[in-house]
């Protein structure tokens, strides 16, 4: 028996929780499409799987719909694979384990990744029932979404005939996106070039960073692990002699880094004075984001811990040199909110996150998510991440790169859509630009003339351990959706 199994619509969470099983985070997509395959063989379905893992279901129209304008239902397969430390799920093997607290599911200890599972399994839902009424369909599955829209990039859109998207991708029930900024991945790297040096190994953690998604939570400009990592370390070079090992901090670019450390060799006699700067930074950091960052802390240690004393082993530290490059450009780089919309109130414009802080045998990245919905100021950020890594001796990497998708002032679909929820809730909808990034900007590029809507359940704290999404909710999307595809005569 399943943990969802009395939940309503029975399909959607039948199929949400089917695809919980599955392991499926960015690049370990194979099964999880593979499992959409046979849902579609099963059924008589056609379909088509890419060699991204990509995958396209079709569905005649029902009765009466049959010629019908075709519409398409897009979601994405992989999904942010975050964890509490003392959880012990594999996400590379494991599924997930689900559990339900009053109106919300969740996965204990881990993300839930209904951002955007449950967008897949309200469409497999539908695929599945025979009773609806609804236009012919072309359901498309994306992969690795979560790290670039890289599925979406490579896809090919040729056999799509749709010019109609419900995009399921959004989790704020009541809220239809329309718009989006464009974004890149940028890579900054640095040389790692290491010598033999006398000291004593110790280590700084910051931890307890509150985190959130790097569009959708950008700003309430809480802190960033790798970000406070760099101000400790300059604090401390200011006044005790050390060189760095190592320094790590994060997994996804997208997602707010919530926590990061440090492995240092300390000159010999300095172990009081590093301690009580650690203390004087975790006193003035910790005051500065009591408010978002409640539970961060930054603590030293000289008795370093058996993981920290293995990703030391073996490991001459950093010349002088290059140690203080990675310090000046965690402690200088841009990052956070840069600029907000002039035309509409509270959307944030231009914005950049240091997702991941990563330290190989000859080599530091910084890996930046770099956002914005002018791409004019797109580009000045990222020749600014350029000048600033080359004059430290590094280089920069870009990749990932989509465009903005811009509002259009036409949108038929926003129209009946808008209706239709007015209409079923009695509630006025809320059409918004937003920061974050969303498929149909790709979509719309590939495809000119696309005319499509982004929106989902109530999904909270999504891309950390804490991600809930919300039953009740759930349900009347679905219910919604089946009510828009009934309106698409």
């Amino acid at each position: 028996m399943g943990v969802l199994d009395n939940l309503v619509p029975e399909k959607v969470f039948y199929y949400f929780e089917e695809l919980c099983n599955i392991p499926h985070g960015s690049k370990n997509t194979k099964a999880i499409s593979d499992y959409c395959v046979n849902f579609a063989k099963e059924r008589g379905l056609a379909y088509h799987q890419d060699a991204s893992n990509n995958i396209i279901i079709l569905k005649n129209g029902s009765k009466g719909y049959e010629d019908s304008k075709p519409v398409i239902i897009q979601g994405h397969l992989d999904m942010v694979c975050e964890k509490e430390k003392d959880c012990t799920i594999d996400f590379e093997k494991d599924g997930l384990d689900l559990a339900i607290d009053g109106d919300y599911i969740y996965a204990k200890g881990t993300t839930l990744g209904g951002d955007d599972g449950i967008a897949v399994a309200m469409a497999l839902a539908i695929l599945d029932d025979d009773t609806l009424d609804h236009p012919p369909l072309e359901a498309v599955f994306t992969v690795d979404e979560e790290i670039g829209m890289l599925g979406a990039v490579a896809m090919d859109c040729s056999s799509l005939k749709s010019r109609l998207m419900l995009n399921l991708d959004s989790e704020n029930e009541g809220h239809f996106l329309v718009g989006c900024a464009g974004g890149m991945m940028v890579e900054c790297v640095f040389p790692a070039e290491r010598r033999r040096w006398s000291g004593k190994v110790v280590s700084v953690h910051v931890n307890g960073v509150t985190g959130g998604h790097s569009g959708v939570e950008i700003q309430k400009q809480g802190a960033n692990a790798n970000v406070i990592l760099g101000r400790v370390l300059y604090a401390l070079k200011k006044k005790v002699a050390f060189n760095v090992i190592c320094v790590d901090g994060g997994l996804k670019d997208n997602a707010i880094t919530r926590s990061s450390r440090a492995i240092l060799m300390l000159a010999p006699g300095e172990e009081e004075i590093f301690m009580d700067i650690i203390k004087e930074q975790q006193e003035i950091i910790t005051k500065e984001y009591h408010k978002t960052d409640a539970n961060m802390s930054i603590e030293g240690f000289v008795e370093v811990s058996k993981e920290d004393e293995a990703s030391a082993a073996g490991k001459m530290p950093l010349t002088e040199a290059c140690g203080n490059a990675v310090i000046a450009a965690l402690r200088t780089f841009p990052w956070g909110v840069q600029k907000m919309s002039q035309d509409m109130e509270g959307l944030v414009q231009t914005s950049l996150n240091p997702g991941i802080l990563a330290t190989k045998e000859d080599e530091i990245s910084l890996t930046f998510s770099v956002r914005s919905s002018v791409a004019s100021e797109k580009e000045e950020l990222y020749e600014r991440l350029v000048c600033l890594t080359e004059s430290l001796g590094g280089k920069v990497n870009r990749s990932s790169d989509y465009p903005a998708w811009e509002y259009v002032e036409d949108s038929k679909l926003r129209i009946l859509m808008g209706d239709t929820y007015r209409e079923m809730y009695k509630k006025e909808p809320v059409m918004e630009v937003i920061h974050a990034g969303v498929e149909c900007g790709l979509f719309s590029e590939k495809m000119p003339g696309l005319d499509c809507v982004s929106y989902g359940p109530d999904i909270f704290d999504i891309h950390t351990p804490q991600e809930r999404l919300s039953i009740s909710s759930t349900k009347r999307i679905y219910e919604y959706t089946v009510e828009v595809l009934k309106r698409l005569k």
